[in-house]
């Protein structure tokens, strides 16, 4: 594991309320032989205590306490030498250089790992280069996390419309812009809307992330290249955020029986993220912290899947279905 925040300790927290289960209904018995965040590591390759892990990072701050010692480490070197069949990463999203996620990824792939990640920088700035990167080392690569948190937005995609032909998408993918833009319809201002929702911690102190649709676009990148399988990064991305968006718009929206959402739509040949008026009895119309996307499929029309879009033990959920598939297709390999 690399990154512990709230994600990973999710996870951990899930392993262990769903132990028994796990083993009954899958036949798994997951051990976490290494775990990583910003100060220290921990390393057992019999497998880590899990309890003793979340209370060394609840008391110390770290998993570097787990063994009582704070020691300087090279995360690189851990990943490259420690024995594990998976590697999950977790650390911040950053796009703008997507490091040190890339490099991660990328040193887990090199050394035979199959790779988790709910990190969305790697795959918005280089998705075409670690699936081929994945490929070339014969590793598996799973990432339903990054978009949707625990709805599986993606593997709908991928599997429920396995046959037809998805000639586009669009909807609501950020859960922080679309909670904002639905307290302006209850008639807050976006500033006004903006301080609720960082009140509420669905905003970050610096929301740009959110409000200027860059978590947005980088999701609809992880989709265009996924489900329709296009070659595209954050630079083939239209983009345009919610600040300018004032109380008299989303009045007028009203008033029309439309509301204003940030959708992000691909056609199968350009990618948008912008405010946009949907009617009220559209599908994606969603209020709330809620995602929700619209299918169009050649012969099956249009599929709407709506959830979650965020959450520490929504997306852990999301890894733990990651994780489960990869042992699957592992244990079909080994049967074959």
């Amino acid at each position: 594991m690399i990154g512990f925040g709230v994600v990973g300790q999710s996870f951990v927290k899930l392993l262990l309320s769903r132990s028994a289960e796990l083993y009954t209904q899958y036949g798994i018995k997951p051990r976490i032989v290494a775990c990583l965040d910003s100060h220290g590591s921990a390393i057992s390759p019999g497998g880590l205590d899990l309890e003793r892990l979340l209370h060394a990072k609840r008391a110390r701050g770290t998993v570097g306490f787990y063994d009582k010692n704070s020691s300087k480490f090279d995360p690189i070197h851990i990943i490259e030498t420690v024995d594990a069949e998976v590697a999950l990463e977790s650390t911040p999203t950053n796009l703008n250089g997507a490091e040190p996620g890339m490099s991660h990824i990328i040193s887990a792939m090199r050394t035979g790992k199959n790779v988790i990640s709910v990190n969305k920088g790697p795959l918005a700035l280089a998705f075409p280069s670690l699936i081929e990167l994945a490929d070339y080392n014969r590793v598996m690569f799973r990432f339903s996390g990054t978009v949707g948190g625990g709805t599986p937005i993606l593997d709908f995609a991928k599997r429920c419309l396995k046959g037809d032909r998805i000639l586009s998408f669009k909807g609501i993918l950020n859960g922080t812009t679309n909670y904002i833009l639905s307290k302006m319809e209850e008639g807050l201002t976006y500033t006004a809307a903006l301080a609720d929702a960082k009140q509420k911690g669905y905003a970050e102190s610096v929301p740009s992330l959110d409000t200027d649709g860059y978590d947005a676009a980088a999701k609809l990148v992880i989709m265009a290249n996924w489900v329709l399988g296009m070659k595209v990064t954050m630079k083939d991305v239209r983009r345009t955020g919610i600040a300018r968006v004032s109380l008299s718009d989303v009045k007028k929206a009203q008033e029309a029986g439309k509301a204003i959402k940030l959708i992000a739509s691909c056609d199968n040949k350009h990618l948008e993220v912008k405010p946009t008026e949907i009617a009220k009895n559209d599908p994606t119309c969603v209020d709330g912290t809620l995602n929700a996307v619209t299918f169009s499929s050649e012969h099956s029309g249009q599929q709407t899947i709506i959830g979650r879009g965020a959450g520490g033990m929504e997306t852990a959920s999301s890894v733990l279905r990651d994780l489960i598939e990869i042992r699957d297709i592992v244990s079909e390999k080994i049967a074959y």
